[in-house]
């Protein structure tokens, strides 16, 4: 299969791959393209640099950006390994088995024709967030996104000179205020509900999403990032608002709880003609060793389940630690919390790093609290270690 099929062109005009990418859009695409390193998806620099540490030592404890520190699981490994002899090969069925098999799980359709497909696969799932942006908001349709929040969209929005509406978190529960979503303008482009949220790792319920789909305005998109959908014991997975053939967009990623962040696996599950649209920004064969290892992975039983329960159990002897000594946390069912510092942020990570100990970010709306990410038990037990003297001091 040719990259210009990747993409949804085809020299055959009468091709109905082809029907999708117009003239306009090829231009507008091509526009893109023209700026290069500029792109939000071609240059993640930027989004890198609030996690990334520079000369990092090898002994630091790094729970500053939501990795799992147990990598790929054995069967992802071989597969990988495996198929590294034929990397000299684009291998596009490797791209479209992990597809079928995903689709297959989430109970949507799937198709070897794009324009009839309800999953497509990608790098990651930063990557159709960015496109999600890029086909459905400009100028007159804003992203909109809960505060705090994972930041790609509204850097995508600003890209293409879009607006961003930025929607405070329900006080108490920190899930996501949809109806004060669904009310924030007239005529967004993207309503994007990361669940369960990052930085902040809490759930927004099954019937507060569903409530937005048929209450959002029309002609939005709801966008629902899952990326950590699996380390959540209530987060209710939404594939079946996409069979149902709702305004909707999941996104999911292979960089969390699979443990594939450096080898870029994740998938948009939705309509066909919403995926098409996104299409039109898409372009290239994936790494073949990220599709193998996320085919592999979705195949393995209990994997879900055991891997869920190892980074539950690591999270909550953290927050029971936060608990015995007063410290202020958000309930999470992710791979990361948030803590209280009571003091700027900024400057706890700086005494933390001190300590070997790099913890992540902080977000403007919350200056004096920080995420924290779940690492292994030998990480935390230095970060609790850590946390006690800077906390106090």
């Amino acid at each position: 299969m040719s990259m210009a099929t990747q993409i949804g062109i085809n020299s055959d005009e009468g091709n109905p791959l082809n029907r999708a990418f117009s003239r306009r859009s090829f231009h507008r695409f091509a526009s893109l393209l023209a700026a290069g390193a500029a792109l939000p998806f071609y240059n993640e620099r930027a989004l890198a640099q609030l996690s990334m540490v520079k000369n990092l030592p090898a002994d630091a404890v790094k729970i500053n950006a939501n990795e799992n520190p147990m990598g790929p699981c054995p069967a992802a490994a071989e597969a990988i390994h495996a198929i590294v002899q034929n990397g000299g090969r684009y291998l596009y069925e490797e791209t479209f088995a992990m597809a079928s098999t995903l689709a297959e799980q989430e109970g949507v359709k799937f198709s070897w024709d794009p324009a009839a497909s309800y999953v497509q696969a990608f790098a990651g799932s930063s990557d159709p967030l960015h496109r999600a942006v890029l086909a459905f908001c400009s100028k007159d349709k804003p992203f909109v996104v809960g505060d705090p929040g994972y930041e790609a969209g509204a850097r995508a929005a600003k890209y293409i000179g879009a607006a961003t509406v930025a929607v405070p978190l329900v006080k108490g529960s920190a899930a996501h205020d949809v109806k004060a979503m669904a009310a924030a303008h007239r005529s967004p482009g993207v309503i994007y509900i990361c669940n369960p949220n990052n930085p902040t790792g809490t759930v927004t319920s099954k019937a507060d999403i569903e409530w937005l789909v048929a209450n959002k305005p029309a002609g939005s998109v709801v966008l629902l990032d899952e990326a950590y959908i699996h380390l959540s014991q209530s987060a209710v997975r939404s594939s079946y608002l996409a069979a149902a053939d709702k305004d909707v967009i999941i996104l999911r990623t292979f960089s969390k709880l699979y443990g594939m962040a450096g080898l870029r696996a994740g998938a948009a599950i939705a309509r066909p003609d919403l995926l098409q649209k996104m299409n039109v920004y898409t372009a290239g064969a994936l790494p073949v060793t990220a599709m193998v290892g996320a085919n592999a992975s979705l195949k393995v039983k209990n994997l879900v389940t055991e891997r869920r329960a190892t980074i539950a159990g690591i999270r909550n002897e953290t927050l029971e630690f936060l608990d015995k000594h007063n410290i202020e946390y958000i309930p999470s069912e992710a791979n990361m919390f948030m803590m209280n510092v009571k003091r700027p942020g900024k400057d706890f990570y700086q005494q933390m790093a001190k300590h070997n100990v790099y913890i992540g970010r902080v977000w403007p709306v919350w200056p004096n609290w920080v995420r924290v990410t779940v690492g292994t038990r030998d990480d935390m037990a230095k970060f609790r270690e850590a946390c006690l003297q800077c906390y106090a001091g």
